[in-house]
């Protein structure tokens, strides 16, 4: 086995990003599609012991992966009004789906790539695709002159960007922080 590897750590990260911007959330919701992703379990061990470190901060783990339990899991955040949203490694195609429903129930929410911000989502924290398929793209050129696959290490994702919406987040009533705006990577106005 090899490959680009997206580590769950940067999950966390994404978290303290969101509670920067959110300083007053308490209840977070994390929107989990265990069909994607890579290491499941390895996600939500890391967010319960980040969650654990931090006094009064309750998170709730929720499972979907198609249309309508994603749709679902809207309505039930509709229901229990988490304070933000945590979004995991979903596929860019449910980019759309996941950044209109976050905003049509005015939910702060942190998704995984900065294609989520492109499609109006407030912010992002995760590995560079680009990144990635550029270093994909090396591995199959090597594995294309010979290389073994199994000769080959897996490796980390070597580029991280944090995207944010600035128009999403007045639209919400938040107002970012020059610290993260600082550290952002891309601003979108």
């Amino acid at each position: 086995m090899t490959g680009v590897f997206l580590p769950a750590e940067q999950t966390v990260r994404r978290l303290g990003f969101l509670r920067e911007l959110v300083p007053a959330a308490k209840r977070i919701a994390v929107l989990l599609d265990p069909a994607n992703a890579m290491d499941f379990a390895s996600i939500v061990k890391e967010i319960e012991a980040a969650a654990g470190r931090t006094s009064g901060l309750q998170v709730k783990v929720v499972n979907a992966s198609t249309d309508r339990e994603i749709d679902a899991a809207f309505e039930s955040f509709g229901r229990e009004r988490p304070d933000a949203l945590l979004v995991g490694p979903f596929s860019t195609d449910r980019r759309v789906q996941l950044a209109l429903l976050a905003a049509l129930h005015k939910i702060p929410a942190a998704y995984p790539w900065r294609d989520f911000v492109d499609a109006g989502g407030l912010m992002s924290y995760g590995p560079s695709l680009r990144d990635a398929y550029r270093q994909a793209g090396g591995y199959v050129g090597r594995i294309l002159k010979g290389a073994k696959p199994a000769d080959l290490p897996v490796v980390q994702s070597s580029k991280y960007e944090l995207a944010i919406n600035t128009a999403a987040a007045r639209m919400l009533g938040l107002t970012v922080p020059p610290s993260l705006l600082a550290l952002a990577n891309e601003v979108i106005q």
